[in-house]
């Protein structure tokens, strides 16, 4: 299992539509294999700030995501609001 974490910073006065968005887009996400978890929290002392938080069966899961149809659905419905590309990164848990 491995961890993506991406960093998403909204334009400020965006935030409110970004998180509509993603929950207009965020089945496109569940229906993927080899999804096994997902969340989306918002900063507190930066509301600006969203971060995503999405359990992979491998990081070869993660890409075939990327790679398919539905990640431009899932970008199209949260990327207009970015104030710059996010930051992402693959982690996994400590033995």
């Amino acid at each position: 299992m491995v961890l993506e974490v991406a960093q998403f910073d909204i334009r400020p006065g965006a935030e409110d539509a970004f998180a509509a968005g993603y929950r207009g887009v965020v089945a496109v996400l569940l229906e993927s294999t080899g999804l096994l978890s997902i969340r989306m929290t918002r900063g507190v002392e930066t509301p600006t700030r969203f971060v995503l938080l999405v359990e992979w069966e491998s990081v070869q899961a993660h890409q075939a995501f990327r790679d398919s149809d539905r990640f431009a659905i899932w970008r199209g419905g949260i990327g207009q609001y970015f104030a710059q590309p996010p930051h992402v990164e693959h982690v996994t848990d400590l033995d």
